[in-house]
């Protein structure tokens, strides 16, 4: 038998469906599953601080395979995992359509200025002319990233009638390459980030890279804070130096209630929802989980599964 801890908010979705080779030992709190870490040999460990993931993911010096419905992984003990020879999948994809959707959202909120209709209704007033006239139809996006999330992106927004560029490792036909971009940055009307956060991607987005976007381009951050230099970021809105940000990630989370973010008109903080704006996270990483169950035992590739090395 292999011994599976999993968190009981799963049980739903998994229970009576596991192979009979897996034993599952369920938790409900964090004294539990640190309880249970040490017997992991497959550990699906979730935990809301990141300061516990270490923790839990340190004293399961048994687990062979570490599931996590998190897609970024900046955070987790990369090296010791990879010295233990622990495999690793994550969260990739399972809240790509959600993510996309919240993307289409925050830029239509910018093409029709749906902020300043929300205010005019608080106030009572009726508008006689609508406060934002851009149109998606014809405008020109720049994803960078094109993995799960960016694909789906990529998929909405052709509908919509925009002109997509994709930025990833290896160019090809409507794609630009990681030294390629830069130099094309003032020809889009939409940044959107949606890489993930590694040591080449931290602070991709600064000073430079702000100066060289067109005057009316909005920024669209669904990624990480960190991708982005925040501080370059608020003196570019506070002087309308682009045309606004759509920020669903900042540097830290939660964002200070005092920081200038908050207060400024041409940001949208949308406060790391849009992986939560669903029902079927669970039921989707659940069903993933059980895919990979007989690959694991198998020895295959598995479905999202990381590299340690590149952190993704």
């Amino acid at each position: 038998m292999t011994i599976a801890v999993l968190n009981a908010m799963l049980k739903p979705w998994l229970e009576g469906q596991l192979p009979d080779w897996v034993e599952p030992r369920w938790y409900a709190s964090k004294d539990e599953v640190f309880a249970l870490a040490p017997k992991a040999e497959i550990g699906w460990f979730d935990m809301y601080t990141k300061a516990d993931v270490v923790k839990v993911v340190t004293l399961a010096e048994r687990m062979r395979w570490l599931n996590t419905g998190y897609a970024g992984l900046d955070f987790f003990p990369l090296d010791l995992m990879a010295e233990r020879g622990v495999r690793l999948t994550n969260g990739a994809g399972i809240n790509a359509i959600t993510i996309a959707e919240y993307v289409v959202m925050g830029m239509l909120s910018f093409a029709k200025d749906y902020p300043a209709v929300l205010r005019a209704q608080a106030r009572g007033e009726w508008l006689k002319d609508s406060p934002g006239k851009r149109e998606l139809f014809e405008s020109r996006a720049l994803i960078l990233g094109h993995g799960a999330i960016g694909q789906e992106i990529d998929t909405r927004l052709a509908a919509f009638g925009v002109e997509v560029t994709k930025v990833r490792r290896t160019p090809g036909p409507g794609t630009l390459g990681p030294d390629e971009w830069r130099a094309r940055l003032g020809e889009f009307d939409w940044v959107i980030l949606a890489v993930p956060q590694t040591p080449e991607t931290e602070g991709m987005i600064g000073a430079a890279e702000l100066a060289a976007m067109k005057r009316d381009a909005v920024l669209v951050n669904i990624a990480r804070g960190g991708v982005v230099d925040q501080d370059a970021l608020v003196a570019a809105l506070q002087e309308r130096r682009i045309g606004g940000a759509f920020l669903d990630v900042t540097t830290p989370e939660p964002l200070p209630a005092g920081h200038p973010l908050w207060r400024l008109d041409n940001a949208v903080l949308t406060m790391h929802l849009s992986g939560r704006a669903q029902t079927r996270m669970y039921e989707r990483a659940a069903r993933r989980f059980l895919r990979n169950l007989p690959r694991f035992r198998s020895g295959e590739p598995l479905e999202a599964e990381a590299d340690l090395t590149r952190g993704y």
